[in-house]
């Protein structure tokens, strides 16, 4: 009788830890050495942004100041600005000195300025260097005229009461003025009509006086210096009645 046991050889496979699977064309040091030079590539970044924060006067206090300063330059930018009113033009409602927070986003996206808007333009080409702030009373295709029997600036044929902004003692107009507003832009106003250089100033100008929809830089939503005269500027009703103008055309 045979009695010699036979050998069974075992699948060697089986005792192959994973890092020695000999499908694996690299082998451990290959993985190791790989593993050890993208953990010590990762910290040398960090160790480099490290050096660099530490480097700054303040350190830390310092990046943070700077990432404030970057996200406030990006908001002025893009979404509100302050401005400083310079002149009485727009008194009693902005005096000189206030600052007003300017809404850049409002008319970015399709929404057009409207009639009774505090809007804030630049005025090259137009006004002169700097930027404006007046009221827009006329938009595209609208038909102005002051003034009418009783004194009245009138939109499409529609009085405008405009008691509730215009400056105590102030006349709507003592300029008297009768024109159409081409497309694309907007008759404009100062609430105290008596100390505003305005789109009246300006109609045997190039321009005819009225301000291109796309140099108006933002609606005035908000005064926000000095504390006291804090507000939010709404638009008034006076022009709520004011048809639109294909019907005043019509």
């Amino acid at each position: 009788m045979d009695t010699e046991t036979p050998h069974v050889e075992r699948d060697r496979s089986s005792r192959l830890p994973d890092s020695e699977d000999p499908s694996d064309t690299e082998g451990p040091e290959e993985r190791s050495r790989f593993s050890w030079a993208s953990r010590a590539s990762s910290a040398s970044r960090v160790s480099g942004i490290s050096r660099a924060v530490r480097g700054l006067p303040g350190g830390r206090l310092t990046l943070g100041a700077l990432l404030c300063l970057l996200a406030l330059l990006l908001f002025s930018t893009f979404v509100a600005q302050p401005f400083e009113i310079p002149s009485g033009s727009m008194e009693n409602g902005l005096r000189i000195g206030d600052r007003v927070l300017v809404n850049k986003l409002a008319y970015r996206f399709g929404a057009p300025p409207r009639r009774g808007d505090v809007v804030v333009f630049d005025g090259a080409g137009n006004f002169g260097n700097g930027d404006y702030v007046k009221r827009v009373v006329g938009v595209g295709g609208d038909h102005v005229v002051c003034c009418d029997k009783e004194g009245r600036l009138e939109v499409n044929g529609r009085p405008v009461d405009e008691s509730s902004f215009l400056h105590p003692g102030d006349t709507p107009s003592d300029v008297p003025f009768d024109v159409v507003v081409p497309e694309g832009r907007i008759f404009v106003l100062g609430d105290h009509r008596a100390d505003s250089s305005d789109s009246r100033d300006r109609l045997g100008a190039p321009g005819g006086g009225m301000v291109p929809v796309g140099d108006v830089i933002g609606r005035a939503e908000w005064i926000v210096w000095p504390a006291g005269h804090w507000t939010h500027l709404e638009r008034p009703g006076a022009y709520a009645r004011v048809p639109a103008a294909d019907g005043a055309h019509g």
